[in-house]
């Protein structure tokens, strides 16, 4: 565990449990003891806490209860929808009886806001959505086939996806596709079989791939700054991080196509050996992790950003560079 930061180890079981297991490479019983830990104490505890009867939190599916919905777009992180996707990030047990009760309630009770009837986990229209969903359902182990189907009937000509296309010749979108490649590759990793999905998925990482993840392909230049700056909780946004978490379980052998991405990432380490949190998504949460904020180390980027880099440098040894906190240099 030497090489682990104590910054780690000294937080919340959510963090702890990753660290043991992606890090220090700690014995199964040792990381399944601290993960059980997450369901009953500290942020995963409070999370569950905070559903409803109903199944849902905060009143809502994809917006809370309390939003008015004359409003054409409002970024509220308090509903359903992601609070499953935290609960995934928290790395809380599928098989712990309290999760299992909340996933039963969402499955048995949680429709959709729009009024169709659906229920969660069949998915809804838009790709960014059903993406996460998928994500959910998979890691949870309720399936998720109803709305892999829609995913694939909803693809860019480009190969990837974009929640405001107009048609099949719309650009794909960033942040659209890294959530629909995240979901369909859960979706196989937990037991979905089809060479059509599996070819859709590779399509989508394609698009990012050719863009070296955060540039355009016409021009090479960089799509948007924010790409480049390390956000958590992600939400429906993209960045490198997200996209190299990923990538290193998706290409297990590495693309030399993420090289400018990890060098990007490797190059924002602090002297004391963590990285910042560089971008919040503003709106409303149930609750605030326990960290300093937009601008200070963070565990979870920490957590993130080692697990990419001990990935990276065992499948690129040639390419890797010093990685003591010492030769490394600060984004301030």
């Amino acid at each position: 565990m030497d090489d682990v930061p104590g910054h780690l180890l000294d937080g919340d079981p959510s963090v702890r449990w990753q660290a043991l297991r992606d890090l220090a490479d700690a014995p199964a019983e040792e990381v399944a003891a601290e993960r059980a830990r997450v369901v009953t104490e500290g942020w995963g505890a409070r999370l569950l806490a905070e559903q409803g009867e109903d199944g849902r939190w905060d009143g809502g599916v994809y917006r809370p209860g309390w939003v008015d919905e004359a409003r054409p777009f409002f970024d509220a992180w308090t509903a359903t929808h992601f609070a499953l996707e935290t609960l995934r990030d928290l790395g809380a047990d599928p098989a712990a009886p309290a999760v299992r009760r909340a996933i039963d309630l969402v499955r048995e009770r949680v429709v959709w806001d729009k009024g169709d009837g659906r229920a969660y986990f069949d998915g809804e229209t838009e790709p960014c959505v059903n993406g996460t969903a998928l994500a959910s359902a998979a890691y949870f182990g309720v399936g998720g086939d109803a709305i892999v189907e829609t995913l694939l009937t909803s693809r860019q000509a480009d190969g990837g996806w974009n929640c405001w296309a107009q048609g099949s010749e719309t650009p794909s979108s960033f942040h659209s596709t890294i959530c629909v490649v995240e979901g369909l590759l859960a979706w196989e990793r937990a037991g979905g079989r089809s060479g059509e999905v599996r070819a859709a998925r590779i399509a989508g990482e394609e698009y990012l791939l050719e863009r070296r993840l955060l540039r355009r392909r016409s021009t090479g230049e960089v799509i948007d700054p924010r790409f480049a700056m390390p956000a958590f909780p992600t939400r429906w946004y993209y960045d490198v991080l997200r996209a190299l978490e990923h990538f290193r379980v998706a290409r297990p052998e590495g693309d030399e196509r993420c090289a400018e991405a990890v060098e990007l990432l490797r190059g924002k380490r602090l002297p004391n050996g963590l990285w910042n949190l560089e971008q919040t998504r503003m709106g409303p949460v149930l609750f605030e992790f326990d960290e300093e904020g937009e601008g200070f180390p963070s565990r979870w980027i920490t957590l993130r950003a080692l697990r990419v880099l001990r990935w990276w440098d065992a499948q690129t040894p040639s390419s890797s560079q010093d990685t003591s906190p010492a030769s490394s240099s600060s984004s301030a």
